[in-house]
């Protein structure tokens, strides 16, 4: 087996909960703004793709050096060992990022970039004329951040959100990967009730249901680096049996998500099936403040709408209002939203035990926890 240096990278400010899950794999990290660094084998690439929750893509780091110029970039690109990783037929797309750098066209890095990878291709494999590219995929980014070049190989392919169960969503769905985060951060088990009252397509409630039965996320989907050759099929055959021994099909879930719109209840229902729990995941068309429950020490997650159309906020804001009123009839309740509203716990009329700058895609959000007591039978 051959060691790599490995990055997760991550949205910012879910790179801690993306170490967190690194290690759980067994490996040491180096955490740094969007990206959790570790060493692994073939087995770890595998791995990684499999379980990590919260981080975006698994990369390979092939190297990192000083580039100031293009002659620099040139050669510091061709003195890494490409052979190690491209076979002679890869087909090897190029794309680039500078931030804060001297070299800041992209286009121009790219291209000196695949230059300089055919260079040292064409010697260690003695051709003369043309690589064909004929073979497997391997998507390489050359990123510059503050005049130091890093050149990575994505093992990937799709990002690592896509889960495989989302056939449809709404309007604004929340990614995968942030709805997990929200789900780690509750610190939920699955003995516990669930519920998300602005269920929408599903998401939080489903990458619940896949945390409470301990089933790796991309158990059901295919990544890029499956295609290559030294990525051997026995090796992927191994990660997926340990995966599937490690899941508990049997654990009991109490998980309900419910939504205005009948529309996204089908659709979540859907989706549900999709992942395999139609029959563990309840949905019904409801209000958020119409919620009811005998059940104590729940945990109830959500995403409600962010009033961004004109006329939506006050409705919005009415309903929030009217949730934080309910909620006080179940104290040993915890609630965690997420929200882009400043005024969110004016509205929901109570101070947030802890809050969370959290990024929904390019929209600044805060995570709202009001943590519940701990009922009498705890």
């Amino acid at each position: 087996m051959t060691k790599f240096q490995l990055v997760a990278t991550a949205a910012m400010g879910l790179e801690a909960i993306v170490g967190e899950e690194v290690r759980a794999l067994g490996y040491e990290t180096r955490v740094e703004n969007g990206k959790v660094y570790f060493e692994g084998d073939e087995l770890a690439i595998a791995r990684a793709n499999l379980w990590l929750r919260v981080a975006d893509r698994v990369k390979i780091v092939v190297g990192s050096f000083p580039a100031k110029t293009f002659e620099q970039l040139f050669q510091g690109v061709k003195g890494l060992p490409w052979e190690k990783y491209l076979p002679v037929d890869a087909n090897f797309p190029v794309s680039g990022k500078s931030v804060k750098s001297t070299l800041f066209s992209v286009p121009d890095c790219q291209a000196i970039t695949k230059k300089a990878i055919v260079e040292r291709l064409k010697v260690a494999y003695k051709r003369l004329g043309f690589l064909d590219e004929s073979g497997a995929t391997y998507k390489i980014e050359i990123s510059i951040l503050k005049d130091i070049a890093t050149v990575t190989i994505d093992t990937s392919g799709a990002g690592l959100h896509k889960r495989g169960y989302r056939q449809i969503q709404g309007e604004a769905p929340l990614k995968e990967t942030l709805a997990a985060a929200l789900v780690y951060i509750s610190k939920w088990n699955p003995n516990r009730p669930f519920y998300d009252p602005f269920c929408g397509s599903g998401t939080i409630a489903l990458e619940a249901a896949m945390i409470g039965q301990n089933i790796a996320p991309g158990y059901n989907r295919e990544f890029i680096s499956e295609e290559w050759p030294w990525m051997k099929k026995a090796i992927w055959e191994q990660a997926r049996d340990e995966a599937d021994k490690q899941a508990n099909y049997d654990q009991e879930l109490n998980i309900i998500g419910s939504d205005i719109d009948h529309k996204m209840i089908a659709i979540a229902q859907e989706n549900a099936a999709e992942a395999g729990f139609g029959d563990l995941i309840t949905f019904k068309q409801m209000t958020a403040p119409d919620f009811t429950t005998l059940d104590t020490d729940g945990v109830m997650i959500g995403n409600p709408p962010y009033g961004e159309r004109i006329g939506d906020i006050e409705v919005v804001e009415e309903v929030i209002r009217k949730l934080g009123d309910k909620m006080k009839n179940y104290p040993t309740w915890s609630v965690y939203m997420l929200s882009s509203m400043e005024n969110f716990e004016i509205l929901y009329g109570k101070r947030a035990t802890k809050k969370r700058k959290l990024f929904n895609g390019f929209i600044q959000t805060e995570y709202y926890q009001f943590w519940g007591q701990k009922s009498k039978r705890n």
